[in-house]
């Protein structure tokens, strides 16, 4: 029996970890990337026209916790490297497994629509429409940039840019002996406030925050942080994790308030933390001063909420992004105030041939986590795993939802947000349960393999390969 066709948008970080496990299973797939080249938002200077980073953006999460399992990075890499060794990763990834022939560069997808009768109609931007039995959405949540609403009041007369435009600082706007304004608390803001602080960049950087947040070094005690962490126990209930790590924050870091930022309203772990290794010292020099939050535009001056105002020639909003998916019609699938409901942040209840793999904001990094659900998709699609019911999958959505409401802040940051370990170990022990009711079930295919009938799609039969697998 024919394994089903599957289509993946986006060979970014999560797109190329699920065409190595697609590829391994026999399983036949396109993959479509609007760029020239793997990477996603990892690849400087990336022509897809969507993902972006800054000159000196480096990893804050340990190399050994982003790596792919099945492909350790190299361990001449420093702790934290910058993007160029990471895309070099990335490319060496793809080469080591055979996947760049299976890639379509410079095609993104236009439109992707569900049939009637449950298949993909999935219209390219170069080439003819084609029809798949399984849709994977890898296009990535940092590209779509999320601006203050409502805007603030007044109007700037200086130069206003998002992060995301950031290059350097003096892409895509001068700053170099300029008086700069930064909003946000999150590590794009950490980021760019230290670079435009040092010595001969900007003249005056201000760094408002519109909330309190915990800003963590990259190494505390010598060691790296994450390193220190990474051993606990999941079984460990959360608020003792909590205790211990706000008491290591407390007395190895300092209060937040001390180097001027305002009091976090919140314990340690209930919001996405920040990591800086130098922001709280360049606080503590005086080179970056920090600043509330902001209450109007006055032309050349910003006011601020204690009442203050600053001159200002330069406004960077560090405020987030939006999810969005241009290829789905909005009255199919959207998510308002980045709110998606999904079963382990990849199944819609439902839909049982529609993936999203990487729709997650860990306290760690993603690639481990879409590497875990690229295998999981591969599993099922070869009958070795069994879906929950539709019931039951709605039902553990919202006990994770209220748990997740219960912990975090509220706010369009966390309505994707996981933890890590718990997520990985939690992903792992499904994929097990479901197994075990696969083989109870004889392992029969949740997919029909139907697009193969239809004018223009290609694997018309399956390969030896994917016989054996689905024999197995």
């Amino acid at each position: 029996m024919a394994l089903p066709k599957v289509c993946v948008i986006g060979a970014g970080s999560s797109g190329i970890t699920v065409i190595k496990s697609l590829k391994e299973h026999g399983i036949p797939f396109d993959c479509y990337e609007k760029g020239s080249d793997v990477g996603g938002n990892w690849r400087y200077k990336n022509d897809n026209g969507l993902s972006n980073i800054y000159k000196s953006l480096h990893i804050n999460t340990h190399r050994d916790r982003m790596e792919y399992r099945d492909f350790p990075m190299p361990t001449n890499y420093p702790d934290y490297p910058n993007h160029e060794p990471i895309q070099q990763y990335f490319l060496s990834y793809v080469d080591h497994f055979g996947l760049r022939k299976h890639i379509q560069f410079k095609n993104g997808v236009k439109h992707a629509e569900r049939t009637e009768d449950g298949l993909w109609k999935i219209t390219p931007e170069k080439g003819p429409t084609q029809i798949y039995d399984v849709l994977v959405v890898a296009n990535g949540h940092h590209w779509s940039e999320r601006w203050p609403d409502p805007p603030f009041p007044g109007k700037f007369s200086g130069q206003t840019i998002h992060s995301h435009s950031y290059v350097d600082p003096k892409t895509p706007v001068n700053c170099e002996g300029k008086n700069v304004v930064i909003l946000g608390m999150g590590n794009s803001a950490m980021d760019i406030s230290v670079e435009l602080s040092r010595p001969g960049v900007a003249k005056k950087v201000f760094l408002s925050a519109r909330r309190g947040a915990y800003v963590i070094p990259n190494y505390l005690f010598g060691k790296p942080l994450d390193k220190l962490t990474e051993y606990t126990p999941h079984w460990v209930p959360f608020f003792i994790q909590q205790t211990f790590a706000h008491l290591l924050i407390r007395f190895g870091v300092g209060k937040m308030e001390d180097f001027g930022l305002p009091k976090p309203d919140h314990k340690f772990g209930s919001a996405h933390p920040t990591i800086s290794q130098d922001l709280l010292v360049r606080l503590g020099r005086g080179d970056i001063k920090p600043k509330p939050v902001i209450t109007e535009l006055r032309g050349k001056k910003i006011a601020f909420a204690d009442g203050t105002e600053e001159e200002a020639d330069v406004l960077i909003y560090c405020t987030g992004y939006n999810i969005k998916f241009p290829f789905f019609d909005e009255d199919f699938l959207s998510a308002p105030n980045n709110y998606i409901p999904l079963y382990y942040k990849m199944m819609k209840p439902g839909i049982n041939n529609l993936f999203f793999v990487g729709l997650m904001q860990p306290l760690g990094a993603i690639m481990p986590l879409a590497e875990c659900q690229g295998k999981w998709i591969a599993q099922y699609l070869t009958g070795n795993y069994v879906l929950p019911s539709k019931e039951e999958m709605e039902s553990s959505i919202l006990k994770d939802e209220k748990a997740m409401k219960k912990r975090y802040v509220s706010s369009t940051r966390h309505t994707i947000q996981v933890d890590y370990d718990s997520f990985l170990y939690e992903m792992k022990k499904e994929m097990e349960r479901g197994k075990k009711k696969a083989m109870k079930e004889g392992n029969h295919l949740p997919i029909e393999a139907r697009a193969m009938y239809h004018s223009g799609s290609r694997n018309v039969s399956p390969s030896r390969k994917q016989k054996q697998l689905v024999s197995k």
